[in-house]
């Protein structure tokens, strides 16, 4: 297992790697949009969905990968009155590469955020 790490975003804050490529795959742990200017009591779920689509990003492109290669993405929403804004965000990175997906509703997530989510993609000419 090689692990991937990337100090474009924050490093994490428990025992657990930003990703790991296994076999051909990149696993991307569950992001928030955690960062020294990110705060979820002033920041809108726009800016925190743009925040760790960034991130997501930034881990990407250190494991060789982009957007294109993701086959599954597992999103977490503080309610689901923000569904649609995160279809909306989610497809304007993403553009017609349409990978597996589930959005989970959520009652809270660490730290007050209102979004996380956690990516699986597969290294170009990995598999």
């Amino acid at each position: 297992m090689k692990i991937i790490h990337t100090p474009a975003v924050p490093a994490p804050r428990g025992h657990y790697s930003q990703a790991v490529e296994q076999n051909g795959f990149v696993f991307l742990s569950g992001m928030l949009p955690a960062s020294d200017t990110i705060d979820p009591a002033t920041h809108d779920f726009r800016q925190q969905c743009e925040a760790v689509f960034h991130q997501c990003q930034q881990v990407l492109q250190a494991a060789g990968c982009g957007f294109g290669d993701v086959v599954q993405a597992t999103a977490y929403l503080v309610g689901v009155e923000n569904w649609s804004l995160f279809n909306e965000i989610y497809a304007s990175y993403l553009g017609p590469h349409k990978p597996a997906r589930a959005v989970v509703p959520v009652p809270a997530l660490h730290h007050g955020f209102a979004v996380e989510l956690q990516l699986i993609a597969c290294v170009p000419g990995g598999v």
